[in-house]
Order: structure tokens, then sequence, then C-alpha cells
């Protein structure tokens, strides 16, 4: 399953929103913790390393001053995109 790039969301207005009211009142770490933890659960509903590697190089592309090395992006660290317990 190839990476999602054009818009998909559905009431994508309305997430925004709701991504908005869940930063509120967060200061700068906090904020910054929250968007990991959303990003780790998104990332584990997902759950298929291609797809994972290809949204951080879209990412790292459309960030030219990203800290995200595309060498390391590309680089598979577990040798096996498939999902588990599949071949």
């Amino acid at each position: 399953m190839p990476l999602i790039t054009s818009p998909n969301l559905d009431a994508g207005d309305d997430f925004y929103e709701a991504l908005l009211s869940a930063h509120h009142g967060l200061d700068v770490d906090a904020s910054h913790a929250f968007n990991a933890r959303l990003i780790l659960l998104l990332a584990n509903h997902i759950g298929r390393q291609g797809v994972l590697l290809e949204a951080l190089a879209a990412a790292a592309r459309a960030n030219p001053v990203s800290a995200v090395s595309p060498v390391s992006i590309d680089a598979p660290t577990t040798g096996d995109a498939s999902p588990r317990g599949q071949a």
C-alpha cells in the first residue's frame, strides 16, 4: 500500500480544529510531547514500515532544513517491510 498524499480526510477542517484545541494551553515541551504521542499512535495504526518510511521521506522533502536525513529514512532498519505475521 503506497502512501496516500492526496486529500483523504473527511472533515479535514474539523480535525485541524480538534488538533489545535488539543494543543490549547500546552507549553512548547508539552506540545512537542503531545505531537510525539500522536505520531506514534498513528504510526502504530498504520503499522506498515514501508508506508511510514515514505511518510518520513515526504515530510523531510517538504522541510528542506529537516533534521531527518533521507539516507536514514530510505534504509529500512528491520530488513522486512511486510506487515507482522505476513511474509
